[in-house]
């Protein structure tokens, strides 16, 4: 595919009109409260917990503490993790990959703890358990 100017116009009229609907203004790590703090172009701030994104979860302090800003305003950049993480898709809710957010989001269904839940396992358990896997 050649890369033709009305090719580059248009992807800068997409870039003006993401960047018009929110952008960063600046972005810090706050190690007393363990948030990432994203200030935007409309004076709203997100504190983000560094565990729900992908690729911040493992991250020491000091790597969190040192974040680029684009040019734009719609990425966020850390350095010394390789992590960059488009400020659209955080005001979307999406902190990761859809792999890594199915997985996220299995696993707290499994932690939760309803009514409902509760029966089925007493049910369930009153049956003998989960029935054994059948090796083949």
């Amino acid at each position: 595919m050649a890369i033709t100017d009305d090719v580059i116009q248009q992807a800068e009229g997409r870039m003006a009109a993401e960047r018009d609907h929110a952008h960063a203004v600046a972005a810090r790590y706050d190690r007393r409260t363990n948030r990432v703090i994203v200030r935007l172009h409309s004076g709203l701030e997100l504190a983000i917990p560094p565990h729900l994104v992908e690729d911040l979860a493992e991250a020491t302090p000091d790597a969190l503490a040192e974040i680029e800003l684009s040019p734009s305003g719609l990425g966020l950049h850390w350095p010394q993790l390789d992590a960059d993480l488009y400020v659209p898709a955080l005001l979307e809710g999406q902190f990761g990959s859809k792999q890594w957010m199915a997985r996220q989001l299995g696993a707290a269904g499994g932690r939760s703890c309803s009514p409902a839940k509760r029966n089925a396992a007493q049910a369930n358990g009153a049956k003998g358990g989960r029935p054994r896997k059948i090796q083949a």
